[in-house]
């Protein structure tokens, strides 16, 4: 039953691979592209069952025992980020078909989609260092031809920028796991584990640790790294952005839970510290940005830098009540932030525009998308009892145990900033009297409100079954912070 553990990673490869070939035939493309979404979806929720009932998957390929070959490693934490993935891989799916043009369909859209959704559960699942390398390396050469899709000027100009970055930060990545492999000798994440322990250089260690983190802080776009994010996040299709918001940005906070919990945690008192300034600044920077814009999809791409900024917090208060608000937060994050920008992106076709100052009184003609958007923005913002409040009472639980009292306020002044951004959106561009053009050219949008509902009843679901999702988020907060569970279930020892 290990070979399970490969199942979100060759799936959708052999469904981009599948789907590369019939590109020209728009018909069969969407159809077999919602068969694989849902299939992969259901594949997600048996997995995570498994794990639950069976512990620790771990799938040692070649037969090759750990730590001399390959390894995919599925715990309960993997196991539920692909399932969250797959959640928003589906409601995707459903609504491309309704927001991008046959010309883009044709041009292999579902083939990279579905790459890169192997990519990032590849990230998500590999026990190896390096191939958490090529796993990124996977996942952003898709999301390469992604973002171009379309060829407006500005989607190439912002393109460019958001390649530049990332290439650069590649290079800086795989160095640190050259480095790291000259210290240790070993690139299998529960053997660096358990190496580190016994390097006598413990600086050579902490300067490694602080050039991933650059790495992983890049991607995930934590202050101050974060400048390229909001503009190349919103010159793609609204479709290609929600997936960008969702799970890119998650794959670096990700790693940074994983190779922070599990291996450079021998100078605490200085990276988690450093983790904890961050994620303030974050916080501030993101929502000072989403405050200063009228733009709606920039809005809700700036509100991606603070909802990290969450995330980073809980790690660095590396405490049970912490580490499990950030897990929750983090699942919480990708399905709100993915219908976000699915909301956005039909508000901004049915105004015409995504000027905030151009757009009054769509309450009128979309009842529905006005009332889904001030759901979506209570979601996000963290009232009661939603998901997001779940996962920020957990954290302010942390920070208080750890007596972080000012981060604390910091994240509750900020929550209250992040739904006020949001609910100007709903204030000004749904209230007021409606002009006579928007009256008239009513447009249909029946196909994409049905993903966006789907989502927000998934994020509806994880706040008020809080009492049944917690526990399992609090016993994987508990395994992360006992490295050994891991490391015992890699090696078998």
């Amino acid at each position: 039953m290990n070979n399970l553990a490969i199942f979100p990673i060759i799936f959708p490869l052999l469904a981009g691979t599948i789907l590369a070939f019939t590109h020209s035939n728009i018909k069969q493309s969407r159809s077999l592209a919602k068969f694989f979404a849902s299939g992969n979806l259901l594949g997600a929720i048996y997995l995570v069952y498994y794990v639950s009932q069976n512990g620790t998957i771990v799938l040692e390929t070649g037969d090759w025992v750990a730590p001399y070959g390959i390894v995919i490693v599925m715990d309960m934490l993997s196991a539920i980020l692909v399932l969250t993935t797959n959640i928003i891989v589906v409601a995707a799916i459903f609504y491309a078909p309704h927001s991008i043009s046959m010309k883009q369909e044709k041009h292999y859209f579902y083939a990279f989609f579905f790459f890169l959704i192997s990519g990032v559960s590849g990230a998500f699942l590999t026990g190896d260092l390096f191939n958490l390398f090529v796993f990124f390396e996977v996942l952003l050469i898709a999301s390469y031809a992604l973002i171009v899709l379309g060829g407006d000027k500005v989607q190439l100009r912002e393109s460019l920028k958001y390649v530049l970055i990332n290439v650069f930060s590649s290079i800086l990545f795989v160095t640190a796991v050259a480095f790291l492999y000259g210290v240790v000798g070993t690139v299998n994440m529960a053997q660096i584990a358990e190496r580190v322990q016994e390097v006598d250089q413990q600086g050579i260690l902490t300067t490694i640790g602080i050039l991933l983190f650059f790495v992983f802080a890049t991607k995930a776009a934590l202050f101050p790294l974060y400048y390229w994010l909001p503009k190349s996040y919103i010159v793609p299709n609204p479709v290609v952005s929600a997936i960008f918001a969702a799970l890119l940005t998650k794959v670096g906070i990700y790693s940074i839970i994983r190779v922070f919990s599990l291996i450079f945690v021998h100078k605490l008192d200085m990276t988690h510290d450093m983790f904890i300034w961050i994620a303030g600044l974050s916080m501030i920077f993101g929502v000072i940005g989403a405050l200063s814009t009228n733009n709606i999809k920039l809005i809700i791409a700036y509100n991606i830098i603070p909802a990290i900024g969450f995330i980073m917090m809980g790690i660095g208060f590396y405490n049970r009540a912490g580490m499990s608000g950030s897990i929750y937060y983090l699942v919480h994050d990708m399905i709100i932030k993915s219908a976000l920008f699915l909301l956005v992106g039909i508000i901004a076709y049915v105004a015409g525009t995504s000027d905030l100052r151009k757009m009054k009184g769509l309450i009128n003609s979309y009842p529905l998308l006005g009332w889904l958007l001030f759901l979506a923005a209570f979601i996000l913002a963290g009232i009661p009892p939603f998901s997001g409040f779940i996962g920020k009472l957990q954290l302010l639980k942390g920070a208080f145990a750890n007596g972080e009292i000012v981060i604390g306020l910091i994240a509750l002044g900020t929550s209250l900033l992040i739904l006020y951004s949001v609910m100007k959106i709903f204030i000004r561009g749904f209230w007021g009297e409606q002009t006579p053009q928007q009256s008239i050219d009513k447009k249909s949008i029946s196909g994409m409100v049905g993903p966006v509902v789907f989502l927000l009843s998934c994020s509806v679901i994880l706040g008020i079954g809080a009492e049944f999702f917690v526990p399992t988020i609090d016993s994987i907060a508990e395994y992360l912070l006992d490295p050994q569970q891991y490391i015992d279930s890699v090696l078998k020892e």
